[in-house]
This record gives C-alpha cells, sequence and structure tokens, in this order.
C-alpha cells in the first residue's frame, strides 16, 4: 500500500523626472517605528499589464498587498510596447508605477561583452537600459527605506545600489539558473548575477522552505535568507466566479462532453514542470478513466516534443493543448472546467498555480520531490487533505496520482474544499504582505 506524508514545515513613454519625496521616512526617529508607513522601491522585470509567469503575478499582488497595509510602494518596470497584453491593471493610490523604454545598444556588445552574454543579443540590451534606468531614478527618489529587488532580471540595478550603502536592499529570489537548468547547464553569468546579488544585498526573501534549504546548501548566507509564502486573491479566485455557461462552451471549445472528469495544467511547457512524464502517464490515466481529458494552457520551449509524443501515444483525442497566454479570468474559467489540477514539477520553489486551484476549490495532484514548493501548500493526507503528492519526474507515479484522485468524485470535492480553507488560513497576500513588511522593517531599521 502506498502512503504520503504531509511536508509542511515548513516594454517608449518618455522619461519624467523624478519628484524627491518630502515625507519622513520610516526609519527617521519616531515613537513608534512599526506604526511608520514605509516607502518602498520594487524592481521587476514583469509587471501588468504582461504577466508571463509567477514573477509578474508576484510583483502585482504583493505590491498591492504592501500599499493596503498603508505602506508607499515605488515600481520600476520594463515599458511593455509589444509585449502580449495578459492581466488589466489595477492602480493603486499607493503603487506609483513607472514604465522604462528599452532601447537597442547591442552595436556595443562587441566590445565589452563575453560570448555568453553576446548571445542574449537584444534580451542583455533590454536588461541592461532597464535596470540603469531604474538605478538612476531610484538613486533620485528621496525617502526610500528598502529597495526590494526581484530575481536575477534586476539584479544590474540591485547591485549598484547596494554598493551605494545608502538604502537597504533586500533581494527577493524565486528560483535559482542552477534548479532551472540543471545538470551545470544554464548560463554562468546568470548564475554570478545571483551569487553576487546573494552577497551584497541586506537581506535574502526566498518563496519556500525548500528553497531556502537549497540555497543554503549551496553555500549561500542561511543568517540572510527569510522564508514567506506567496499567496492568492481568494476574492478573485473562489468558486463560482465563472458562470456554468462559461464553463460548458469552454469544454465544448476542446469537444468535451459534459460531465466527464477533466484533468488541467497550467503553467510554461519547460521541463522542469514535468510536462513530458505528465505525456507519459496519460495511456495508464487512460486504463483506469477512460472518458477522462487532460487540458494543458501553457507556452514554452516543450511544445513540440509533447505534441509529438502525444501523437505517438496515440491520445490526441484526449489530450488537448492551447499553448498561448489567455487573460486571467479565461485561466479562472480553466480552473472552474477541471476536476484536478495536475502539476508534477521536479523543480518549483513555490508555484502560485497551485493556490490558484486551491481558492477555487479544486484538489491538486501536485509534484513533491525536488526542490518543489508544492509539497508545503498541498496536504496529501489526513483530514485536512487537499491533493496527492507524486514524483514528477515518475509517469507512473504521477498515473498513480491521478488515477487515485479520480476513483471518487465526491472524495474530490471534499479535498477542494479543504484547499480553499488552507489558503484561506495560511496563503493570502495580506499575511505574505504582513511577514514581508517586518523583513523590510527589520533591514531598514538596522539600516538607520
Amino acid at each position: 500500500m502506498r502512503t504520503r506524508r504531509t511536508t509542511s514545515p515548513f516594454r517608449g513613454k518618455p522619461v519624467r523626472a523624478v519628484v524627491p519625496a518630502t515625507r519622513q521616512s520610516a526609519t527617521a526617529d519616531a515613537p513608534d517605528m512599526k506604526e511608520v508607513p514605509m516607502r518602498i522601491a520594487h524592481h521587476t522585470w514583469e509587471f501588468p499589464p504582461t504577466i508571463v509567469g509567477g514573477l509578474g503575478t508576484y510583483s502585482q499582488c504583493i505590491t498591492t498587498a504592501l500599499a493596503d497595509l498603508g505602506h508607499e510602494v515605488h515600481v520600476w518596470s520594463p515599458d511593455q510596447v509589444g509585449w502580449p497584453k495578459t492581466v488589466v491593471p489595477v492602480p493603486h493610490p499607493r503603487v506609483h508605477v513607472r514604465r522604462l523604454p528599452l532601447f537597442d545598444i547591442t552595436g556595443v556588445f562587441p566590445h565589452l561583452l563575453n560570448d555568453d552574454l553576446r548571445n542574449w543579443g537584444g534580451y542583455l540590451s533590454d536588461l541592461i537600459t532597464f535596470n540603469l534606468q531604474a538605478t538612476g531614478e531610484t538613486r533620485l527618489t528621496e525617502g526610500l527605506d528598502v529597495i526590494a529587488v526581484q530575481d536575477w532580471l534586476s539584479a544590474i540595478a540591485g547591485l549598484s545600489l547596494a554598493k551605494d550603502r545608502k538604502v537597504p536592499v533586500v533581494f527577493h529570489i524565486h528560483s535559482a539558473e542552477w534548479g532551472r537548468q540543471p545538470g551545470g547547464g544554464g548560463s554562468a553569468s546568470v548564475r554570478n548575477f545571483e551569487a553576487s546579488m546573494a552577497h551584497h544585498a541586506d537581506a535574502i526573501v526566498t518563496v519556500s522552505h525548500a528553497m531556502r534549504e537549497d540555497l543554503i546548501a549551496h553555500g549561500w548566507d542561511a543568517g540572510k535568507i527569510h522564508t514567506v509564502w506567496n499567496g492568492v486573491d481568494p476574492k478573485r479566485y473562489r468558486p463560482g466566479i465563472a458562470t456554468t455557461a462559461e464553463t460548458v462552451a469552454l469544454r465544448a471549445r476542446y469537444g468535451i462532453p459534459n460531465r466527464v472528469p477533466v484533468i488541467l495544467f497550467v503553467g510554461r511547457l519547460v521541463p522542469e514542470k514535468g510536462v513530458l512524464p505528465m505525456i507519459d502517464a496519460v495511456p495508464s490515466v487512460l486504463a483506469s478513466n477512460p472518458d477522462a481529458h487532460l487540458v494543458v494552457l501553457g507556452a514554452g520551449q516543450m511544445e513540440g516534443p509533447m505534441r509529438t509524443r502525444i501523437a505517438d501515444l496515440g491520445v490526441s483525442g484526449q489530450v488537448h493543448m492551447r499553448a498561448e497566454l489567455v487573460s486571467e479570468h479565461e485561466r479562472i474559467v480553466h480552473f472552474e472546467m477541471c476536476d484536478v489540477g495536475l502539476f508534477p514539477s521536479t523543480y518549483e520553489p513555490f508555484g502560485i498555480v497551485t493556490l490558484e486551484a486551491m481558492a477555487i476549490g479544486k484538489a491538486c495532484v501536485a509534484g513533491a520531490r525536488g526542490v518543489v514548493g508544492f509539497r508545503e501548500q498541498v496536504v496529501p493526507s489526513g483530514d485536512d487533505q487537499t491533493g496527492l503528492h507524486v514524483d514528477g519526474g515518475n509517469p507512473a507515479d504521477i498515473a498513480w496520482g491521478l488515477n487515485e484522485a479520480l476513483s471518487d468524485r465526491d472524495r474530490l470535492a471534499t479535498w477542494g474544499a479543504n484547499g480553499r480553507a488552507r489558503v484561506l488560513a495560511e496563503f493570502t497576500w495580506e499575511i505574505a504582505a504582513k511577514k514581508t513588511a517586518e523583513i523590510y522593517r527589520a533591514v531598514a531599521v538596522k539600516n538607520r
């Protein structure tokens, strides 16, 4: 008999001058430091209206949640002309967004860069122009209490601002290059950016205990690293937010009959999401659940290999791939349509997608082997069970998890209800913002 354990300890617009602030900094002398709102700089590569992955979702939601707590947040992000618009921005009076124009500086690359960086071409040009402008504007913004740098994509700015030693810098690392490109692959330059940013930052915030342990195992300073789980908006992601007509129409779009079980994968189509083992698991799932359908929503480099594997296995009639970025509401309709969410990642330091599914009341079969934060979200046993843990690299284990989940539709509903309750108790953006603000406050006070 198989058992599972709970493991949860755990893009141009003209550039305008930045107007210096005159308000008192939270680190100025004050009777009660905890009562003074902070002024926070937030550097991020993704921000609405364009969200590609979890980084954009995080930046959108954490800045709003911090502002809801009374803090003033200044966001620097690339001006996203020509980028796909996937989210409608929601303005907040205390979130001030500067979208910086990107321009081509690749002509200087042959004179300045190593082979690795030259090969990045226009992408590196965008990174450099964004980061340098963000650095200059941040330096001109007075009264900042802390600078939050999101991942290596903002490390050029972060390293420069950390060298100033005027305002403390907090490095948020959502994943690491050694995990995104395992086996010694990936970019040495990215790994160097990450390590240097970690060394020079006043504090490091990561997204799960699994990720914190991995950073420490790679030699990062344990005393600097704090874990703050991400969150989800339970008002936006809730049962019944999509209408029955919408879910019926979506089933019709895919040619899925009503009432047959639907398995949903949402995410980038990259190796670390376990997408090929997921496809390899389908024949075994259909052997036990012949009317089941798998919907794959996402884009990425593995689309071609996945389509080839689907054809080779002869399961194209029951595996539906939609390799594109869709609106947030359409993604929510997909969650409402499904019976169970499947997220078999083998490297996923957190993964907000499970929280989105759980908040809508859906059970999840989630990867739990490796540096995967899903195992801290999904409870695989007991009275509070919300789904199952599987080895995302093993098709047989994925098939076992799906067959077990689909064997009792009433139990799936119970797991889904438990999942929403767990989100409300542990995984809202308000909770994440309060814990993040405590870390910011501590480094700001220490920097006085």
